[in-house]
């Protein structure tokens, strides 16, 4: 090669197929090729990744995407962080809407004077019915979306659940139009089976928010928690609005029930409007760039077990608060019963107040407090979590009464006062640890596992939920029979 065309291939002036001739020779080759069919290799770093063309060939690379990965952009009015709290008011929707409408369901539709006998059991026990028909199908199908892919991508199990719940609840809506009083046992069984429907889906989609919201920053995690917590408030709301504003039961209840397919259509939207926010788009792109790297470096299945073991010890924490807390509320908690005669709070609004509205209001701050406060660190949160325990005897020694148990245990805690400040330390811690154990279990692991940690959190959350519901079953015999 002459000094001229040296000259011109480092000035760029020749292109590259020009400077080798036909029949030169090998010494004559340049070179910045080993061989004519190979292509110059500029950047040999990025063929030893052993990456797509396409990547590197930045397909898919936009300016807006270059921006975002220089300068990450922010949560601007937090509504990414108001978009997932509503997604957690969400996926309690249907377990609150249905306990909160007991009047509805057992003094309007299931009390009738054709109802027969075997009718009226179905009217006595309607909330334990409630609880089993919710609670199972939402333990296997919270467990089930861990290990099999159920509906496709985490998108298409949003969409899917959140339209299967909609149905459900039109058909509520129509039911409550009927007049069923001639049919009390079919109305029955028809919602047990909605239940049992609105249940599976929502348990996929519980499950994947949790786990789709585990990729991004801890406190987001918290705001589905906390968004959990005020549904049970807003339904508490929802209801005695309607009963006031409406003089008629039926009326009441199809407004009621048309609120929560309101919420369940700006859940639908909202989660299509997540994309257009930079914040989220750019948590996405990070994601999927992990994702990426581990199907180029790691072709094997999801571990799970060593997943499940790593993220146990918060696994544990959010089981076992969630368990305390459903042994007690609402069973226990609502069968406290007023001791002083003069306390300020009226017999007939003493458990609306002391328990329902106590329990949602502190348990909606504690979840808050977690987005500013996180302690203790994720190693010593199981101690505050273990000592919960001690709720379980102290809300039977105050003056529990079960409906239709005639109590032999003592009374030991006579005073209101003291029974109302449990109450509020019990919802309180349960919001507040709840929170922490959901946000610190992602971060127990890689984050190309964290989908999959925020899905088990989540099902052990209904685990525990499921559990504490069983277990309540033991209180009524405990004072009825032992006495000390």
């Amino acid at each position: 090669m002459s000094h001229r065309e040296q000259q011109q291939l480092l000035t760029g002036n020749q292109p590259l197929p020009q400077i080798i001739k036909n029949g030169t020779d090998n010494s004559e080759r340049s070179p910045f090729l080993t061989d004519r069919n190979k292509p110059v290799s500029l950047t040999p770093s990025w063929e030893q990744r052993n990456l797509p063309n396409d990547e590197l060939n930045f397909k898919g690379m936009t300016m807006d995407r270059a921006k975002m990965e220089i300068s990450p952009p922010y949560d601007k009015w937090k509504l990414v962080f108001l978009i997932f709290m509503l997604h957690g008011l969400g996926t309690l929707m249907p377990w609150n809407m249905f306990i909160t409408a007991k009047g509805y369901f057992v003094d309007f539709k299931l009390n009738s004077t054709l109802t027969t006998g075997e009718d009226s059991a179905y009217s006595t026990n309607f909330l334990a019915y409630i609880g089993f028909a919710s609670q199972i199908p939402n333990v296997v199908f919270n467990w089930l979306n861990v290990f099999v892919n159920m509906g496709g991508d985490l998108t298409k199990r949003i969409v899917w659940s959140i339209l299967i719940e909609i149905c459900v609840f039109i058909v509520t809506v129509v039911l409550a139009m009927l007049d069923s009083s001639s049919w009390p046992g079919a109305f029955f069984w028809i919602t047990m089976l909605c239940v049992v429907i609105l249940n599976m889906a929502n348990g996929i989609y519980q499950n994947t928010v949790f786990g789709m919201v585990a990729t991004l920053p801890i406190k987001y995690t918290g705001a589905v928690v906390l968004g959990s917590n005020i549904s049970g408030l807003f339904a508490t709301v929802i209801s005695i609005c309607s009963s006031l504003i409406f003089n008629s039961q039926r009326t009441a209840a199809i407004y009621y029930f048309i609120t929560a397919m309101f919420v369940l259509l700006v859940c639908f939207d909202t989660y299509f409007a997540l994309p257009l926010n930079r914040f989220f788009r750019y948590n996405e792109l990070m994601r999927e760039k992990e994702t990426n790297q581990v199907s180029l470096d790691d072709k094997s299945k999801t571990p799970y077990w060593t997943i499940f073991k790593k993220a146990s010890p918060q696994l544990f924490n959010v089981f076992f608060v969630f368990f305390v807390t459903l042994a007690v509320f609402p069973a226990v908690h609502s069968d406290v019963q007023r001791m002083d005669k003069d306390f300020f709070i009226p017999e007939n609004l003493f458990t609306a107040i002391t328990c329902f509205l106590t329990f949602n209001f502190f348990a909606m701050l504690g979840s808050s407090l977690t987005s500013w406060v996180q302690w203790p660190t994720p190693r010593y949160l199981w101690i505050p979590v273990v000592l919960r325990v001690v709720f379980l005897p102290l809300f039977i020694i105050c003056n529990y009464r079960p409906k239709n148990v005639l109590r032999v245990l003592t009374v030991y805690i006579e005073n209101d006062y003291i029974y109302w400040t449990i109450a509020i330390i019990m919802s309180f811690s349960s919001g507040y640890l709840s929170s922490l154990g959901m946000m610190y279990t992602p971060q127990t692991v890689a984050q190309k596992h964290q989908v999959t940690a925020g899905m088990f959190a989540a099902a052990m959350l209904i685990t525990g939920i499921f559990t504490g519901i069983t277990f309540t079953m033991v209180f009524p015999i405990i004072v009825a029979n032992l006495s000390f």
